[in-house]
């Protein structure tokens, strides 16, 4: 089966891998920077018409916030035209990049109803789609996230913890991935006082109050350096703590990363990070984290120091799992069974 995933390299996708599926490489764009995510050739009606022959089926996974609807329906009308089965898998009902929620609800507006096969990755996530569009998902935990070097290594042990905290943006989410699917910067401190932002002000007046969270390696994931995958995987082990400064979302790749490492994970109480991999949570209040919240969480975290590291053994017999039920759900989708 030869698929065009929407992208191809990144970690989840090659999660996938199955000796009955050909992904077809991330296909060249003109002028866009190496190593850089860009938008896919194969979102767009004329390439997919002009290389119909080389693909059986599409499977969309994230990409796609630049098309209007108009430009997804002419994706839609090429896809019918030409006989490829879409596949949708909805790790965002909200996107976790934009304010404003309507441009992706629109897009999934598109997608959700005109998908053969639907895919996401919890079972609040999925009832929220059949509540919406009346389409059942297939519910499909997330894989891990690192590789298998990274599953079994055990954590740094540090004599002395500091404190610290790498918010040093007002941002809506976590940082953008890469096309590797990594942020794209890698955590510093931020300097006291500067910026603004209910994101920067909390976290700073958090680790800035003596409460004991200045005790323990406490990160927020925000603005940073670049770096790549192995200095990404060994900065999040060597935390105590990593703060998701999400203000809104719906599921996590960094939280899961955290899993697979055995970094506690302290995520807002939105979307559907909870069901993804055991974490503490805080409470929102307004633009930003409630304060009282966010200090209590990071307080119970270095009173308890909770151990949620994934099993490595699981881990590797749900990535086996997954990309199974990938491969199970694209030959119904071809061959026309319905869900």
């Amino acid at each position: 089966m030869r698929v065009a995933s929407v992208p191809t390299a990144h970690p989840y996708v090659a999660s996938l891998h199955h000796p009955e599926v050909v992904r077809l490489p991330d296909p060249p764009v003109p002028g866009a920077p190496q190593g850089v995510w860009w938008p896919s050739p194969w979102l767009d009606a004329d390439h997919l018409r002009a290389h119909a022959a080389d693909v059986d089926l599409l499977h969309v996974h994230f990409g796609f916030d630049d098309r209007t609807p108009d430009q997804l329906r002419a994706l839609v009308a090429a896809l019918a035209d030409t006989g490829i089965p879409l596949v949708l898998t909805v790790h965002d009902l909200r996107n976790p990049h934009h304010a404003d929620p309507a441009p992706h609800t629109a897009a999934l507006d598109v997608l959700v109803p005109a998908a053969a096969g639907l895919v996401t990755l919890t079972r609040g996530a999925a009832a929220r789609i059949r509540e919406r569009w009346g389409r059942d998902a297939l519910v499909l935990g997330h894989p891990a996230v690192v590789g298998p070097e990274w599953l079994g290594r055990p954590r740094p042990l540090v004599r002395r913890a500091t404190g610290s905290s790498s918010a040093c943006t007002p941002r809506a989410t976590a940082p953008t991935p890469t096309r590797s699917g990594w942020p794209a910067r890698s955590p510093r401190p931020p300097r006291a006082g500067s910026g603004s932002g209910s994101t920067r002000t909390t976290t700073t007046g958090v680790a800035r109050s003596r409460t004991p969270c200045a005790t323990s390696r406490v990160s927020t994931c925000g603005c940073t350096p670049p770096f790549d995958d192995d200095a990404f995987h060994g900065y999040l082990q060597e935390l105590d703590l990593s703060v998701l400064p999400y203000r809104w979302g719906t599921h996590s790749g960094w939280l899961e990363a955290c899993h697979d490492l055995g970094t506690t994970a302290l995520v807002p109480d939105v979307g559907h990070f909870r069901e993804q991999a055991p974490c503490l949570t805080y409470a929102l209040a307004g633009d930003g984290p409630d304060r009282a919240s966010l200090a209590a969480a990071v307080a119970l975290a270095h009173r308890t120091r909770p151990v949620w590291r994934a099993d490595p053994a699981d881990r590797r017999r749900r990535r086996a799992e997954v990309a199974d039920a990938h491969a199970r759900e694209y030959r119904r989708v071809l061959a026309g069974v319905p869900a």
